[in-house]
């Protein structure tokens, strides 16, 4: 049958992205084997790349996820026989194994409707890992990405980021986790799990390689799975906190790029364009993660967030709040990012003395020297308060050649040679 383009594309990139973590979480919960269960759905995801495009996609992709991904770990399961070049070779071409399926939910009653996504996330978050392998491992199991993508990321190879992920499950497997693990053990992994989605989000928000700036697909699943932590833990300071940063922080897509993809500043952002219900929900649960106790990272960033939402320019903006709610941050979770983010709210409240005064402190910190956000931040004072156009066309070039993402390089190359962003 004859199947229109975007129907394949766009289903199967929300399959590798949301579904896949359902099915994984699904097949845990019954057969447990965090290898096998991984290895399972991969190879459905191979099936459906190789048949949904002559096909199209099934009505419950879900359940036809799920019946594959089951077939093939019984047969896994039954053989002994480890299947693992699977992502080298290629699937193997074989009959439908699901023939027949297609369209007819009826015939997927067996698959389970319980999400398991957040307990999947929490099972990455073992404290058996240190918090790169959580992280790499809940890139890879809960949003889907795979190990060239993971590896990109984290700046190594494909080869060591498979290695890495290997040890990674070894160590959840030889800690003994079990799949769910058990309620009284949620509250404590859900810290890492919180800074493990805000990461997610962040990767999703503003890509670190690549030739778009964003990956919408894993902003959204980002923010699904903080509405389940929120759901789980309505009365964390901290989950709350960091849900209505995401919501926050996501209204302002629709108005971060140009009809041509191209990165449009925030100062130039048409904020009639930034999605006014995330707005609000985020401005509400600002307020409710404020009201729970003393503040933490996720909330101040949120309370940042709100107040950028609310101001109706750059200029009408409460700058000396900002600083503020940035000084605090540095207090409860101090870095270097932070202080580069509080040099541009003091330069914008007290002037660019003092707000290049903090950039200049923080340039000796080792992991700013050749950040490209950094340099990005000096540049943008240095042109925005006319201190030196020669160093801020400098600081733009430098920071053009040290970031991976296209749209980016393209930005700050814009910049360097002294001309506005096109909008």
């Amino acid at each position: 049958m004859s199947v229109a383009p975007d129907r394949t594309a766009a289903p199967l990139d929300a399959a590798v992205r949301e579904l896949a973590p359902r099915v994984l979480g699904a097949l845990l919960r019954r057969h447990g084997g965090l290898d096998e269960c991984e290895d399972a759905v991969q190879e459905a995801l191979i099936a459906a790349a190789q048949q949904w495009p002559a096909t199209g996609v099934p009505d419950n992709p879900f359940g036809w996820l799920y019946a594959v991904a089951s077939r093939r770990l019984i047969d896994e399961i039954r053989s002994g026989a480890a299947r693992r070049a699977r992502e080298v070779t290629g699937a193997r071409r074989e009959p439908d194994p699901v023939a027949g399926l297609h369209g007819r939910p009826d015939a997927l009653q067996a698959a389970p409707e319980h999400d398991d996504s957040l307990d999947l996330l929490l099972l990455c978050c073992h404290p058996a890992l240190q918090p790169p392998a959580q992280i790499a491992l809940a890139l890879r199991a809960v949003a889907g990405l795979t190990t060239a993508q993971i590896a990109t990321a984290f700046f190594t190879s494909e080869t060591t980021m498979a290695q890495r992920i290997t040890r990674a499950k070894a160590a959840v497997r030889a800690a003994g986790a079990t799949f769910p693990e058990p309620a009284a053990d949620r509250p404590a992994r859900l810290a890492a799990a919180a800074h493990v989605v805000y990461l997610l989000f962040n990767e999703g928000y503003v890509s670190s390689a690549g030739d778009e700036v964003a990956d919408p697909l894993l902003a959204t699943e980002a923010i699904r799975l903080a509405r389940m932590a929120h759901r789980l833990e309505p009365a964390d300071g901290e989950i709350t906190g960091l849900l209505a940063l995401l919501l926050l922080t996501h209204a302002r897509l629709p108005a971060r790029t140009d009809a041509a993809g191209r990165i449009v500043p925030l100062e130039a952002q048409d904020r009639g364009r930034w999605d006014r219900d995330l707005v609000l929900e985020g401005e509400a649960l600002t307020e409710q993660a404020l009201g729970l106790g003393p503040p933490g990272a996720f909330a101040l960033q949120a309370a940042i967030a709100a107040v950028h939402a609310g101001a109706p320019s750059v200029d009408q903006t409460d700058w000396p709040q900002v600083a503020e709610l940035y000084a605090l941050l540095e207090r409860v979770a101090p870095g270097p990012m932070v202080t580069v983010s509080r040099a541009i709210a003091v330069a914008e409240a007290d002037g660019a003395a003092a707000g290049m005064a903090l950039l200049d402190a923080a340039a000796v910190d080792p992991r700013l020297a050749h950040h490209h956000r950094f340099l990005a931040a000096r540049a943008h004072l240095r042109e925005r308060f006319g201190d030196d156009p020669a160093a801020a066309r400098a600081d733009w070039a430098r920071a053009a050649a040290l970031t991976n993402n296209a749209r980016e390089r393209e930005y700050l190359q814009e910049r360097a040679a002294a001309q506005p962003p096109r909008r």
